[in-house]
């Protein structure tokens, strides 16, 4: 297993317990809100909505705040302005990052980024720089035990998926982004759950990385860019051996 499949998988394994719970919530309600608002407020007629109220239910997020972004997102009620932005930029190593974020003031994260990474020995980079090294991806990630993986081909690749990797304890099914409602769909028919599904930003050039107080230094600016207050996502290209952080993982 590749080093960005690994961080991967560490990230979803310690999402939960290690993250802010307000900081779940704010993240999850940006996402109903921009769905509600592209889509429509009735989850049977939009995939994407779909999945977020999903997502909202896993992080035991309270009905009334998930109505109420809905409604936000609809127009039903009064609420800020969100767009959603991508700065790319490096960490040491050479490895690059791609932050994903939703803000209602662009002037705030943009600095908030810049700051992040020029104090944690990282740089932002201009549109472009780092963008070539990633493909936009519909992103599916399904517990081995809910499901046998030929039953998942089937159902996957029947619905447009382009790639089922099977890494262990998880599958991670990939698929073109006009095809991720689709796919969406075709998961909820069949009442395949799944612990996450995003578009996401996935390597297509890896950056190896041998050392390994370099490898943590990239993970813990990671961290922090995670942490911020407007990131939805931060996606890397490094790639680590196994055992390069020993126990430390």
């Amino acid at each position: 297993m590749s080093g960005h499949s690994k961080w991967a998988t560490i990230k979803r394994a310690k999402g939960a317990a290690d993250a802010k719970r307000g900081k779940i919530f704010s993240v999850i309600s940006k996402d109903l809100t921009l769905a509600a608002r592209a889509g429509g407020g009735d989850p049977a007629m939009n995939p994407r909505l779909r999945t977020v109220i999903a997502k909202a239910k896993a992080a035991n997020m309270p009905s009334d705040n998930v109505e109420r972004a809905i409604k936000k997102g609809t127009g039903e009620l009064p609420g800020v302005v969100y767009e959603e932005n991508v700065y790319e930029g490096y960490g040491q190593g050479g490895v690059g990052l791609i932050v994903e974020v939703t803000t209602d003031n662009k002037n705030r994260s943009a600095s908030e980024v810049r700051s992040t990474m020029s104090k944690n020995g990282g740089n932002l980079a201009g549109v472009g720089a780092v963008a070539f090294q990633f493909d936009r991806k519909g992103q599916f990630i399904i517990d081995a035990k809910a499901i046998d993986e030929e039953a998942l081909m089937d159902v996957a690749l029947d619905a447009g998926a382009e790639d089922i990797k099977n890494q262990g304890d998880h599958f991670e099914v990939i698929c073109p982004i006009s095809e991720y409602d689709t796919l969406t769909q075709a998961l909820a028919d069949k009442e395949i759950e799944t612990e996450s599904a995003e578009l996401a930003y996935l390597p297509n050039v890896m950056v190896p990385v041998e050392d390994a107080d370099t490898a943590r230094k990239v993970l813990h600016l990671i961290e922090l860019l995670d942490s911020l207050e407007d990131v939805k996502a931060v996606h890397s290209n490094m790639d680590i051996a196994d055992d390069l952080l020993g126990e430390e993982e």
